[in-house]
């Protein structure tokens, strides 16, 4: 599976995310989050640009018993989780010089303002992978764009979020 390409996040400067700012995020995100720990998100690959997420098939994720399907509210939840990390992970780029503190703080207001899911496929899949890629960083609103991939590679679910950054 190929990554998907960054987008610019509108500034002409080359930004980047140090070890120790992906290293707590993904502390953020898998850790702290108790939701996501129920979903079983783990952080994969973070940039300024995008982030990976993946998540296995679980038993207490199924929504259609019968065939093993993947609940829909399952799909929409963790593509606008992956769409909102990769916002903040863009901020932290944008914020670079700043103590993770001063991160989390922009990452507490962090809200979604709208979400919009296309359901392609059926969530049926040993483990799924969730990319979102930050489309532009405003000083107010951003949006991304994401997808929900099966382990084949083969695209199940598509989204796109606008999310509040002040």
């Amino acid at each position: 599976m190929t990554e998907p390409s960054p987008a610019p996040l509108n500034t002409t400067a080359e930004m980047e995310i140090d070890i120790d700012t992906v290293s707590s995020l993904k502390n953020l995100f898998e850790e702290k989050i108790v939701f996501n720990q129920l979903l079983g998100l783990r952080l994969n690959v973070v940039t300024a640009t995008h982030v990976s997420v993946g998540m296995a098939m679980r038993p207490e994720l199924i929504g259609n018993f019968s065939e093993g399907r993947l609940h829909g509210g399952v799909i929409s939840a963790a593509l606008d989780t992956t769409g909102g990390i990769a916002v903040t992970a863009g901020l932290c780029a944008r914020y670079a010089g700043d103590r993770f503190e001063q991160h989390a703080l922009r990452f507490a207001k962090l809200g979604t303002i709208d979400l919009r899911i296309d359901y392609l496929r059926p969530g049926i899949s040993t483990h799924f992978e969730i990319r979102a890629q930050v489309i532009r960083l405003g000083a107010r609103i951003a949006n991304t764009r994401m997808e929900f991939l099966g382990a084949d590679g083969k695209l199940l679910a598509t989204g796109n979020g606008v999310y509040i950054i002040s």
